[in-house]
């Protein structure tokens, strides 16, 4: 017999949240816990069962309970969709959800759905070790099938896993090595201390360490493009790189000749009149190159913002991450209005810093990609 909290179940959180809905008759708004791969295929069913299209934004257990619990007031999602029940149970406490059973409710065995029907159970998720066979074969080591097994001296560096002021895969496995310690705290938190010096890196969410295992590589997921490239391209994603490294090149040569012909302040706003004349397709290429600027600035100040987070404490007001946000565009705004050589020598002060830290993460990941502990 299985001891509990060993395995853990994801929940799916189909309640409406208190202080009225924010969707239409045709449309639920919802953050997944799951990964946008294994949501979207249940959602598009649900549509075709129901004609209710579902919006959703994906992220980490705890940061999704973070909005929700900013949101209290202001609610902007109807569901919680996915995640540990401890992240639920939270979220009862938070006084954020209301109670809903869904029609099958009665035929749901007790540990699958919460008795007042504040959650109800989608999956049976056991936590597992995921392990890379190369670097298995390097080290002559076999798979591990203890916590005990992730001490041994030659996974040092060389572990992922969650953090768990973001993830409820980090929470889950802290349960689980408690009860593995037979609920005995201090033996349990004694051990992690002991597991901390093989880990390199406590990931974002519970999916983070998936694709440098797989691939034996360290330092990945260090950018928030990078994510998406991953979660986009899986194993093609050095496929991904290498066109679009090359994209890159292709591009800076075109600036390079292109400045030596037309040298001005203007910069592709100057090319795109010079090559289309000054008129409404020049002008139009000209506001839609600006708007793709303003995005790609949303996006990496976004990404900045959610590396950011994990250095201050779980759940933070709802205004830091925006301060943030806003912050880093601030400052960078400044550096520009300084002036050019300004703008050049911090950008060259950032690359050298950004290919040192990439040089240092390529050189430890080229061991191997280690083990990684994922819900």
């Amino acid at each position: 017999m299985k001891k509990p909290g060993m395995i853990f179940f994801s929940g799916l959180f189909l309640v409406l949240l208190c202080w009225g809905f924010s969707h239409s008759a045709e449309n639920l708004n919802a953050y997944s816990i799951w990964p946008e791969n294994w949501a979207r295929p249940m959602f598009e069913e649900f549509e075709k069962a129901t004609g209710v299209h579902v919006n959703f934004i994906r992220f980490s257990s705890g940061e999704a309970l973070a909005r929700i619990i900013a949101e209290k007031n202001n609610p902007r999602v109807d569901v919680l969709f996915g995640g540990p029940v401890e992240t639920h149970i939270a979220g009862i406490k938070e006084g954020v959800f209301e109670p809903y059973k869904p029609a099958a409710f009665g035929a749901l065995l007790p540990r699958f759905k919460d008795p007042e029907g504040y959650w109800v159970g989608i999956a049976d998720d056991p936590l597992v070790f995921m392990s890379n066979n190369k670097f298995l074969k390097e080290k002559n080591l076999t798979p591990p099938s203890s916590w005990t097994d992730l001490l041994d001296p030659a996974y040092k560096g060389m572990l992922q896993m969650a953090d768990a002021r973001t993830s409820g895969t980090a929470v889950t496995r802290i349960f689980s090595i408690i009860e593995v310690f037979n609920r005995d705290e201090n033996k349990a938190f004694d051990y992690m201390k002991k597991l901390r010096k093989n880990v390199q890196v406590y990931t974002k969410s519970g999916g983070g360490g998936t694709i440098p295992v797989g691939l034996g590589q360290a330092g990945a997921g260090i950018f928030s493009i990078l994510g998406v490239v991953a979660q986009a391209a899986g194993n093609g994603m050095w496929i991904s790189f290498l066109v679009g490294g090359v994209v890159a090149l292709l591009c800076t040569y075109s600036y390079a000749k292109l400045g030596v012909r037309f040298p001005s302040a203007g910069g592709a706003v100057e090319f795109l009149v010079e090559g289309f004349g000054d008129g409404v397709l020049s002008g139009g290429l000209n506001l839609y190159m600006w708007i793709g600027y303003v995005i790609a600035l949303a996006l990496y100040a976004q990404g900045f913002v959610g590396y950011a987070l994990t250095f201050l404490p779980s759940q933070p007001p709802a205004w830091v991450p925006k301060g943030i946000g806003v912050g880093i565009v601030l400052l960078f705004t400044g550096v520009n209005f300084i002036g050019a050589r300004t703008v050049g020598r911090a950008e060259t002060f950032i690359v050298v810093v950004k290919l040192a830290i990439l040089a240092l993460f390529a050189g430890a990941g080229g061991g191997g990609g280690g083990l990684w502990g994922k819900r």
